[in-house]
């Protein structure tokens, strides 16, 4: 029977071979993560590649350090040194108390006092060296950009720069505007309750007997603004 049919004895071996569709499929996903794993990765942010040369930039300082200085040995005392040392890259005009723009802003002409790293880029370098510190394996208690030496450094230089250029740190107290609005019924002259008695005592006659007048003033809005500093 099964040689007249013409079909197979066993039906096992239907399927025996993988289907096209199947071989293509698998295929696809092969070639896909092949080129997941190729792909190059994302480069790293600009806070990340800044991070990364300020701190080579700090160990090359403490390589060249007289005499060296190793990464365990560093404090807060060789951290301002470093800050010291990098005035000499500075682009701010940072004037003299002899000097006659001393405390202005816009001076209207050149003068020979130094320039000097800003407060606002030194606080930020600290920022990143701090981090840095901790992610190469530093201990966050024995953070040396983090000691009290540097924050005080750092706040002195804050309030010297703004002293030399004649531009206040302290933030400008916002004025305030505080509205009050009482809305309601007021009333000018003997009160409804008063009217209301004089009324009754007449026996229900009429009220302009008691010679009592009131006068309202339906819905008056009353709004008072004060100004606080």
């Amino acid at each position: 029977m099964d040689s007249a049919s013409g079909g197979p004895s066993d039906p096992n071996s239907v399927g025996g071979e993988v289907p096209p569709a199947a071989t293509g499929s698998t295929t696809t996903t092969a070639t896909m993560t092949a080129s997941a794993s190729s792909s190059p990765a994302a480069p790293p942010s600009r806070y990340e590649s800044q991070k990364r040369r300020d701190w080579n930039t700090f160990l090359q300082y403490l390589k060249n350090h007289k005499p060296p200085l190793t990464l365990a040995r560093c404090s807060g005392a060789h951290v301002i040194e470093f800050l010291k040392y990098l005035d000499q890259f500075g682009k701010t005009k940072v004037h003299n108390q002899g000097c006659p723009y001393f405390g202005h802003p816009n001076p209207p002409a050149p003068c020979a006092c130094p320039l000097k790293q800003a407060w606002g880029s030194l606080d930020a370098l600290i920022g990143r060296l701090r981090a840095a510190y901790e992610e190469n394996g530093g201990r966050p208690e024995s953070n040396p950009f983090g000691a009290r030496a540097v924050r005080i450094y750092l706040r002195e230089v804050r309030e010297g720069q703004a002293k030399a250029r004649g531009i206040p740190y302290e933030k400008k107290k916002r004025k305030r505007l505080t509205t009050v609005t009482v809305a309601g019924n007021v009333s000018m002259g003997p009160s409804s309750a008063a009217q209301q008695g004089g009324d009754a005592s007449g026996g229900g006659g009429d009220g302009g007997s008691t010679g009592q007048t009131t006068t309202a003033v339906p819905a008056a809005a009353v709004t008072t603004t004060t100004a606080a500093v």
